[in-house]
């Protein structure tokens, strides 16, 4: 078996894009991944296709081989887009590999752990607050509307959800994002006391709405710097969150926020390969390790949690993408040990569904592991064709 060809696909998804890699092989197997694009990679596409003439002739279950020769061709520029590339090509080699074989590719690395993944809704009430309308949802625009909301995802069978920073602007929610330049407040990334009250009377309005028992995480991304951290740390004690999520490439500086903060802290989701994790283990920096299994691939991501178990530190993917995204990364859910909770995006554009095969399960909030060789979800290439990316 060889591999033959290598082709990326884009699609439109509403507020952003979807990207898939097709493996063929000289037999007639096909492999798929799916990448993200949309999140500061711009030109990834251009990257996979860049590196597909080393797999041409490779046998693709041989995908250590492979992906090892990519990391030795890209050292002396590793990490980042390069990873991405690479982990991408990984990720459907590993599916061709698993039909090769005719298993799950959970089964290649020993079988499942779990066969049912607890999941939480992630990007609760942030999409219904700036997209409802492509969604076809109706508009949030006040803390009482997300706290409803909140009981309709509690009556759904989640046990957990996520939210965004959603301050009050003249009466109604916005979009917080500062750190990725979509919102104003950036370069500076400052807080204020205005800021930090709504924080507070936004999640003590979904923890009244669901109860002590439901697990409620915010996620601050890159939106402040250190002292800011450190602040919305202090405005969420009263929420009992699970988590509080922060973005930051300081290892030192987040376990001094991770010191003081009355809430277990969660990071690391924006970090590529085991040598950037280090430092935030070495340091003891989190106490939930984010591995975005669609950046680093599932191998090097379960080397990663590997190292992260020596610390005593739980995983949980990064996993805000599309259903087959969800398949990898709830196949790393399954193989973990060290395994925390796994994100999903439920809110998405309401074509989404049609560019898969198959649907995933969930099922009282938690994802039914698939039972199908490979990952368990094919792309249905023809809906992916329709839908080309808008410009």
């Amino acid at each position: 078996m060889k591999i033959a060809r290598v082709e990326t696909l884009q699609a439109d998804a509403g507020w952003r894009m979807f990207s898939f890699l097709k493996v063929s092989t000289d037999d007639g197997i096909v492999g798929w991944s799916e990448f993200n694009e949309s999140f500061g990679s711009t030109g990834l596409s251009d990257v996979i296709r860049g590196l597909s003439p080393v797999l041409i002739g490779k046998d693709p279950r041989r995908y250590e081989q492979v992906t090892q020769h990519l990391h030795v061709l890209t050292r002396q520029s590793r990490g980042g887009i390069n990873q991405q590339a690479i982990a991408a090509i990984e990720n459907a080699l590993l599916d061709i590999t698993g039909k090769a074989y005719g298993v799950p590719v959970y089964a290649l690395f020993g079988g499942p752990i779990r066969e049912r993944i607890p999941v939480y809704w992630s990007h609760f009430a942030t999409y219904r607050v700036r997209s409802a309308a492509m969604m076809g949802v109706p508009e949030l625009r006040t803390y009482d509307d997300v706290a409803r909301h909140a009981q309709e995802v509690k009556q759904r069978g989640f046990r957990a959800l996520k939210t965004n920073i959603l301050p009050v602007v003249d009466g109604k929610l916005v979009s917080f994002t500062p750190g990725f330049g979509r919102t104003p407040g950036w370069p500076e990334l400052n807080w204020d006391n205005r800021l930090t009250r709504g924080v507070t009377e936004q999640l003590m309005a979904i923890r009244e709405a669901v109860g002590p028992d439901m697990g409620i995480h915010l996620d601050i991304n890159f939106h402040f710097k250190t002292e800011g951290f450190k602040r919305i740390a202090d405005a969420v004690a009263p929420a009992n969150l699970t988590w509080l999520e922060i973005d930051t490439h300081d290892a030192p500086a987040l376990a001094e926020i991770k010191r003081a903060a009355h809430c277990p802290i969660a990071s690391c989701e924006t970090l590529h390969g085991r040598r950037e994790f280090k430092p935030f283990f070495d340091n003891y920096a989190t106490d939930v390790a984010i591995i975005d299994v669609i950046w680093n691939g599932l191998n090097e991501s379960l080397k990663i949690a590997a190292m992260a178990d020596v610390y005593e530190v739980n995983c949980a993917p990064h996993n805000f993408y599309g259903h087959l995204c969800s398949a990898i990364s709830a196949t790393f859910s399954a193989v973990a040990p060290n395994f925390r909770v796994m994100e999903i995006d439920m809110d998405s554009a309401p074509w989404r569904d049609e560019f898969y095969e198959t649907l995933p399960v969930i099922d009282n909030g938690e994802f039914v592991l698939p039972k199908g060789p490979g990952w368990g979800i094919d792309v249905n290439e023809k809906a992916v064709r329709a839908r080309p990316p808008k410009t």
